[in-house]
């Protein structure tokens, strides 16, 4: 890859299309042996390079499949697929909570569905926008992906004046209704929900 992505990976911006941009590095990080997890004829699974949380996958499709906004129905087997892949590599940390989703608008220029734990313990974790990235409905579910692409063959979508919306909205705790002023206060309240988090 060209350019060094930075920490603020994963920042919620509409990514550029040169080849050598950081928004292109997920095509690198799937053939490298560090980042690399497990793979199949369909799926790569990685570990995010920027970790947004103690546990944090990406499952890339083989396919070159750049956004959301290419998935049609035909995709459906595919991501089937995925949300099982997901619901494997969580089986594996029995002590996290989970969520499988996807960022309305990714930053990165390839379809990644990201296995996140909801400890967001990371030192790469650092601004707001990659907190309601992850937190708000920006974040769409695998479950409900698949449901769009059931009943209407393509996924919704978002509006852009919506993305930013929920990427600049205030801060909140995703367990409680704690709304802190700065993200090093966030962070500190997290503190006080790990362990409770915990699957039980």
């Amino acid at each position: 890859m060209g350019t060094k992505r930075s920490s603020n990976d994963h920042s919620p911006t509409p990514p550029k299309k040169s080849s050598n941009h950081w928004s292109q590095g997920l095509l690198s990080s799937m053939e490298n042996p560090s980042l690399k997890v497990e793979e199949d004829e369909d799926l790569v699974v990685i570990k995010d390079k920027y970790p947004k949380a103690e546990v944090h996958y990406l499952i890339l499709p083989k396919d070159d499949i750049s956004s959301l906004r290419q998935v049609k129905s035909s995709h459906l087997s595919l991501f089937y697929k995925m949300e099982k892949c997901g619901k494997k590599l969580i089986s594996e940390h029995p002590n996290h909570k989970f969520r499988l989703g996807f960022h309305a608008v990714p930053s990165m220029a390839r379809l990644h569905l990201h296995v996140i734990s909801q400890d967001f313990n990371s030192p790469c974790l650092k601004t707001k926008r990659h907190w309601n990235s992850f937190t708000t409905p920006y974040f769409l579910p695998i479950s409900s992906a698949i449901s769009e692409l059931e009943s209407k063959g393509e996924i919704s979508k978002m509006p852009s004046h919506v993305a930013e919306s929920y990427l600049t909205s205030k801060l909140k705790c995703h367990v409680c209704s704690f709304e802190p002023k700065t993200m090093p206060e966030l962070k500190r309240h997290l503190f006080s929900h790990i362990g409770k988090e915990a699957k039980k």
